[in-house]
């Protein structure tokens, strides 16, 4: 598969699973890299999470699970010791992901 279709099999596999309620449905194909990296982060498999890093370099995947996963916390805690782990090659994901919810939280108190 190329890009375009590896990204058009993210967005429907999604929107299968109705993430994109309310989203315009005629404008899915011109959804933010970003977005597309964070709701396939959150709610595919790993094999389709695998599928970001033949469309995308892995410092923007890292870029937007720092930044929009992490800050969550406790909520998606579990799933984020698994990205720490296995895409992102962090030897110590629990004291990482510490940090991370720390300097988030000095940064919006």
């Amino acid at each position: 598969m190329n890009k375009e279709e590896i990204r058009a099999y993210l967005v429907a596999e999604l929107n299968s699973q109705n993430r994109f309620w309310s989203y315009n449905q005629a404008k899915l194909d011109t959804l933010s890299d970003e977005l597309l990296i964070e709701k396939t982060l959150i709610y595919l498999d790993i094999d389709e999470s695998l599928l970001l890093f033949k469309i995308f370099p892995k410092s923007l995947i890292k870029k937007v699970w720092v930044e929009r996963m992490l800050p969550q916390g406790p909520y998606y805690r579990n799933i984020n010791r698994l990205y720490a782990l296995i895409f992102f090659d962090i030897k110590h994901p629990d004291r990482y992901l510490k940090n991370k919810e720390n300097q988030f939280l000095k940064s919006i108190s």
